[in-house]
């Protein structure tokens, strides 16, 4: 009997040890009921912004964007893994220097920020490829699904992948508390009628859309690679796809996405607008998720813009503040408790690594401008939002009503979401018409622990602004206090050693009142001209109108602060640091431990030991700091590790921190000397093109049938990225008089066609065409002579396949027909060439998508150190280039103080009135950091980080300009320019490294 029990025991052991790779994350650090998530046992607000590591390739500034999203109150951060640019070369995953996500994690374990991963393999991200690798074109197999050439091509990738988030995740001391498998894998649609209009085959309706063995697979390849955290899905379209409980392939915690809003020329124009409440609401999230919270892993935070768009100061203008106010707080009123902003920092399509509907700006409009700055307004908003969720632990536990109309307001045109667990409610209100810009006045009617109210008491009424939404309290517990009722909202509260402070904000001049018990005794007065105060039975009511001037009141032990949203937004809540393994990751209740400081510009974290207290931040300007609340008294403050000099007024210690603009000197480009190289010598007679690859592939993958006897489809010869060149030979008969052209690069692409040294004509780009067609003209050809054709084409990214039936990832890039006058077409016999080395690329450091195909970049003349001495001097803003393309490069130095965040960007300027039709392709220091094209734009500003930039040292630049026009170009205007200048006590990146030129001896 014994040995039948051990036998037994054994067997359960074996059984426990093949299934912990596959163990339930609910038994784990990381579980969730319908509430929220709880991590380490506490209940967690997930507040998240994405950031993509691969569009910062400066690790060292990783840190200041972690810092500066964990200032803002959020708890966590939301990132892709670009597979593309990890594994350009099938079977070779490079993982190292800037595609090291080591760093990623170290950082925002320093911020005290959660992650969220989302490594896909499929990221979509206007991404090329949407991630993918533009090899997997050429599979046979459907993508983003089971067929076993697909899941070869993607087995070790997730492998790889899932091993790095593994040891990077919560259970393992690390910050990663959350994986979504795949992406948006929801979408089923045959592709837009111009695919259908040029010979596409796009399979039959459906075809390959959401295989759940293949979700299924995903999956268990995460688990077995040890990945032990809650998985969670975002349904592109809300129907429950991979909900749980759905069947194979579900998820733990079923999520979705929203974008209300689509960009118009007009940034007031809400006319796009689609309102939430008619795509999600309460009623609908129960069903699909099941056990789970309410879940948005991308919920709009900026929107994209495309080649001849609008820029992202429009963008920025568009989803701003009040867009903010309005629908992040309406998902609020819904109970949301994992909401992540798309994007928080958006970062640069450095490097070809975007889609062909982007260009080299991947701003976004976000909340974190493209360079680090942090001054638009809906930054601070949602400052006063995170803070005040976390400041309120009871929020999670609440329970959402439906919208009402006219039952908590005295207007019908106003509507209320309550959430309760009593005896504290919130109430947020907004317009019913969202895109309203109407202010309205009313009357709230609430029920709290005095009784039935109707607010404001002191007479008077309520507003709300156009594109403004509030949440009033009541009953709210502010550690043993209660305030009965806010209509001003809550930034935070906290308690000191001897007191509790409470910040309330509210528009400028709008009325307000709160109330509070009368048991805490007398107001007294410490700063400002007194509010109207009266007691109301067991109560003490408070009217103010938020202005200019700060008002501070105590009753008793509690301090209240009574500001506009202007003043509130230079206020700071910062955690302290708790012990391992909590550190910064404060939450719930050990929100507690944390400071609250007026200091202007950015405070990045706080400690204190004994009675000091040590703040890391930066000033724009000087800056007078107030410590308002500790928890413990301090008596010394220290900045950056220097102690600032201070006094105490009003219990609060206050300081000035000076703030003195360096002196920085820019070259000047313009006069700088500058090398020059022709960038297409494949025009002279003498160029010979035997090292190029033959196009003699006669089948392809591609979903495009094939209209020439061999295909030209770039992908299938392992070129995926930037500029493409062609050549066309053919023994002229003397009847040709005509070359018919089909490219495809993608939105915005153009193309230059030479017949030998003879410029045929161009097709400059349209920010609405992927595919071009053209006749040109040839001139009289003698009989049995050589002919080379030279075709110059734009690249502009792979597309995405979102839509998971048809392949539309594969759809090529290069020529899809051609047509040679009286000839047939075998006449002509092609070659082809991109980046030099295709997938095996030379340049390992900065990736497989980073240089073209011009003759510079494939002898490696972009990279530092090149020989520019041994060029012709020949600036690009001298006259004398047209229709063709040429290479210059200069080196200039920066000297900038140490001490100092300064952004800086190249701009180019063209002044001719109807705009010069060219490109210009710019390498700093080695990296492809600006895609120019003058006559579509929007961008002509481009943001190079440090890091990139050597700010103590030498730097390179070098720039391609290819001419479309037969008019002489040159270069109207390329500036450095400096953005805003920080003071800052951010950490110094070092340099990244990248090689530099060496001669590439089997390069052509």
């Amino acid at each position: 009997m014994r040995n039948l029990w051990n036998t037994w025991c054994a067997l359960v052991a074996l059984c426990w040890c093949l299934l912990l790779p596959f163990h339930h994350p609910r038994e784990d650090l990381v579980t969730w009921d319908k509430k929220s998530l709880i991590v380490r046992g506490e209940r967690l607000m997930i507040l998240s912004g994405e950031f993509h590591p691969f569009r910062l390739p400066s690790p060292g500034l990783w840190l200041d964007v972690f810092q500066k999203i964990r200032a803002l109150g959020f708890t966590a951060v939301s990132f892709y893994v670009d597979w593309a640019l990890l594994e350009g070369e099938q079977g070779h995953i490079r993982t190292d220097g800037v595609f090291s996500l080591d760093p990623f994690f170290e950082a925002a374990s320093e911020a005290g920020v959660y992650l969220i991963a989302r490594p896909g393999p499929y990221i979509n991200a206007e991404t090329s490829g949407g991630g993918f690798p533009g090899w997997l074109s050429r599979l046979k197999g459907r993508l983003r699904s089971s067929d076993p050439d697909y899941i070869d091509a993607v087995t070790p990738y997730l492998r790889t992948i899932g091993g790095m988030i593994a040891k990077a995740q919560i259970h393992n001391g690390g910050p990663v508390i959350l994986l979504q498998p795949e992406n948006e894998y929801t979408v089923c649609f045959e592709g837009p009628e111009y695919f259908q209009e040029n010979n596409y085959t796009l399979g039959e309706p459906g075809l390959g859309c959401l295989d759940k063995d293949y979700m299924a697979y995903i999956q268990r390849e995460y688990r077995k690679a040890g990945v032990r955290v809650p998985t969670i899905s975002n349904d592109a379209i809300l129907v429950g796809n991979w909900a749980p409980g759905s069947g194979v392939g579900a998820v733990d915690i079923f999520g979705f996405d929203s974008y209300p809003l689509g960009l118009p020329p007009d940034p007031s124009d809400w006319s796009s607008l689609k309102n939430p409440l008619d795509e999600y609401n309460v009623t609908m999230h129960e069903p699909l998720s099941g056990n789970g919270p309410f879940v948005i892993p991308e919920y709009q935070g900026g929107t994209t813009d495309g080649w001849g768009g609008l820029g992202k100061e429009v963008q920025t203008a568009f989803i701003n503040h009040e867009f903010a106010r309005v629908f992040y707080k309406l998902n609020y009123g819904m109970h949301i408790a994992v909401q992540n902003l798309y994007m928080m920092f958006g970062g640069t399509n450095w490097g070809n690594l975007g889609y062909p509907g982007g260009y080299t700006s991947y701003d976004f409009g976000a909340a974190i401008a493209e360079n680090r700055d942090i001054t638009r307004e809906r930054y601070s908003e949602l400052k006063l939002q995170a803070n005040f969720l976390t400041a309120s632990p009871v929020y999670l536990e609440m329970t959402p009503e439906n919208v009402t109309l006219g039952v908590y307001t005295d207007r019908r045109d106003l509507q209320v979401m309550r959430l309760v667990k009593r005896p504290t409610a919130f109430y947020v209100v907004h317009h019913h018409d969202l895109a309203s810009k109407d202010s309205v006045q009313y009357t709230l009617n609430v029920q709290t622990s005095i009784g039935h109210l109707t607010i404001p008491q002191l007479g008077g009424s309520l507003s709300l602004n156009g594109r403004d939404a509030k949440i009033h309290v009541v009953d709210y517990d502010l550690a043993g206090i209660k305030l009965i009722y806010s209509t001003a909202e809550i930034m935070t509260w906290k308690r000191s050693a001897h007191k509790t402070v409470l910040v309330l904000y509210a528009g400028e001049n709008e009325r307000h009142e709160f109330a509070l018990e009368a048991r805490l005794g007398r107001p007294v007065m410490v700063q400002g001209d007194f509010p109207r105060i009266l007691p109301q039975g067991f109560a003490n009511v408070v009217q103010w109108e938020a202005t200019q001037a700060r008002r501070v009141v105590r009753f008793g032990r509690l301090e209240v602060h009574l500001l506009s949203r202007n003043m509130a937004y230079d206020y700071w809540v910062i955690g302290l640091p708790g012990p391992k393994p909590i550190g910064r990751f404060a939450s719930g209740e050990r929100a507690q431990e944390a400071v609250i400081v007026k200091a202007g510009y950015l405070v990045r974290s706080a400690e204190m030991q004994g009675d000091a207290l040590y703040l890391t931040g930066d000033v724009n300007a000087t800056t007078q700091v107030e410590v308002i609340s500790t928890p413990s008294r301090v008596t010394s403050l220290h900045l950056n590790g220097r102690i600032i000099k201070t006094h105490t007024k009003n219990d609060w210690l206050v300081g000035e921190i000076p703030f003195q603009l360096p002196e920085i000197t820019l070259p000047n480009l313009e006069t700088s000397s500058w090398g020059f190289a022709d960038a297409l010598p494949e025009l002279k007679d003498s160029y010979s093109d035997e090292a190029w690859r033959h196009c003699n592939l006669k089948e392809t993958n591609s979903p495009r049938n094939l209209s020439t006897p061999t295909s030209l489809y770039a992908s299938d010869y392992g070129f995926h990225a930037g500029s493409l060149i062609y050549r066309g030979h053919f023994t002229a008969q003397g009847t040709e008089s005509m070359l018919y052209l089909l490219l495809q690069g993608g939105y915005g692409f153009g193309y230059s066609v030479w017949l030998n040294n003879t410029l045929l004509g161009s097709w400059h780009g349209s920010s609405s065409d992927m595919f071009h067609n053209q006749t040109l003209h040839l001139p009289s050809l003698t009989t049995g002579s050589s002919q080379a054709l030279t075709i110059l084409m734009d690249h502009m990214g792979l597309d995405m396949n979102f839509p998971a039936s048809p392949q539309i990832m594969k759809s090529p890039r290069g020529i899809l027909d051609y047509d040679l006058s009286t000839r047939d077409k075998t006449a002509v016999s092609w070659k082809i060439t991109g980046n030099f080395g295709g997938e095996r690329y030379h340049d390992q450091t900065r990736g497989p998508l980073n240089e073209g195909a011009t003759f510079p970049e494939r002898q490696g003349y972009h990279l530092p150190n090149a020989p520019v001495s041994t060029l012709e001097q020949r600036s690009p803003f001298a006259d004398g280039q047209s229709a063709s393309v040429g290479f210059y490069a200069t080196s200039f130095n920066l000297s900038v103080p140490v001490g100092y965040d300064v952004p800086l960007s190249f701009v180019f300027k063209n002044d001719t009135a109807v705009p010069a039709k060219f490109r210009v392709t710019m390498y700093v220091n080695g990296w492809q950091f600006g895609k120019y094209v003058n006559h579509l734009g929007p961008q002509s500003r481009f943001h190079v980080p440090e890091g990139i930039f050597n700010y103590q040292g030498s730097n390179y630049l070098a720039v391609i300009v290819w001419s479309q026009e037969e008019r002489p170009l040159r270069l109207a205007g390329l500036s450095l320019e400096i953005g805003a200048v920080v003071q800052s006590g951010y950490r110094k990146p070092s340099l990244v490294k990248g090689v530099g030129f060496s001669r590439r001896s089997d390069s052509y």
